[in-house]
């Protein structure tokens, strides 16, 4: 059965108005059961341990949701990066030249806490055991992040993953090399200890067969220019793209729960940036955590990342216990 949500919480991806007549949709809606049964001859990849490394703080990660939920979705994705290749082969033909393979980008998208660094990196290390694609790479764009001393300097820590607090000529010019099939590419490198890019680290990549770029905003669209024409988006460069949804006071509460169980792991750190919050009472550190909610993610996901829900190719919905339930698939 769907979820019960609230009206502006649910997870139908925004489409124009209707007119009068038969439901149509600009997505493919199934169900959980439904979409599990393209799993059936499938052998599920992982071993329990390997989930551990997998699963992101206060999810519920497990061998059934691989095997149900992300087992057909790396099958799916391996069927396009198949007819991408063959269109490439087949476009080569057409011009009579010899344009080299470059990779498949995948983005996977979603809120703070939503669960949406999982899914990256299941999908990468399925994505990995397929025959097509070994080579699979996975980038966030939190090293695109403005340093935090050009945030301050600017008013904009209170924006942190906002669009402006991003240097999106950066990232552009990033996806663009990748696309352009350019062998070696240089991505920063942002530490979630210190909530700051990393001075002088880089991550290297070499033309793999499929790279997934994470992050809140890369399904926004393109920015208009002062002469009125649109720029390039970071989904411009994309071959597919994953939205991760669930209503937005689960969401609140999944972060809340994440920072009280960082308190005793990475807030432990004299280094890292919330080491402040690490011995409040339970009492202060939910009401903390749902300030920097209520002031700075909820108003980002409200404002710029569930707007683009719409623009995905595929919208996993989860239900209150950070299991999926839905998918929704755009029509071809």
């Amino acid at each position: 059965m769907t979820d019960s949500l609230p009206a502006g919480q649910g997870p139908e991806p925004p489409c124009p108005p209707r007119a009068p007549g038969p439901h149509t949709s600009p997505f493919v809606e199934l169900e959980r059961q439904t979409w599990a049964r393209l799993a059936d001859e499938l052998a599920q990849p992982f071993a329990e341990g390997e989930l551990e490394r997998l699963r992101g703080l206060g999810e519920t990660l497990s061998l059934r949701e691989v095997s149900e939920v992300y087992l057909p979705l790396s099958r799916l994705l391996g069927l396009h990066v198949e007819a991408s290749t063959a269109l490439r082969d087949a476009t080569n033909a057409f011009l009579g030249e010899r344009t080299g393979r470059t990779p498949f980008v995948i983005g996977v998208a979603g809120s703070v806490a939503v669960g949406k660094s999982t899914t990256a990196r299941v999908l990468q290390e399925m994505l990995r055991r397929w025959p097509t694609t070994p080579r699979v790479d996975l980038i966030t764009t939190d090293g695109f992040l403005h340093p935090n001393a050009v945030l301050q300097e600017h008013g904009l820590m209170e924006r942190k993953g906002f669009p402006e607090s991003y240097d999106r000529r950066a990232l552009l010019r990033f996806m663009a090399d990748v696309k352009s099939g350019v062998p070696e590419v240089r991505a920063p490198v942002y530490s979630h200890v210190t909530y700051d890019v990393v001075p002088g680290e880089e991550q290297v990549v070499h033309r793999p067969d499929v790279l997934i770029v994470e992050g809140l905003n890369v399904l926004a669209p393109p920015r208009i220019r002062a002469d009125g024409t649109p720029g390039l988006s970071v989904s411009d460069f994309f071959d597919f793209s994953v939205y991760v949804d669930a209503r937005q006071d689960w969401i609140r509460r999944w972060y809340v729960e994440r920072f009280m169980g960082l308190r005793s792991g990475a807030f432990q750190d004299p280094q890292a940036y919330f080491h402040r919050y690490a011995d409040l009472s339970d009492d202060d550190a939910r009401e903390v955590a749902g300030s920097i909610w209520d002031r700075i993610n909820g108003p980002n996901l409200q404002q710029n990342i569930l707007p683009t829900r719409g623009r995905a190719r595929l919208v996993l919905t989860k239900n209150e216990r950070h299991e999926v339930t839905r998918v929704l698939l755009r029509k071809v």
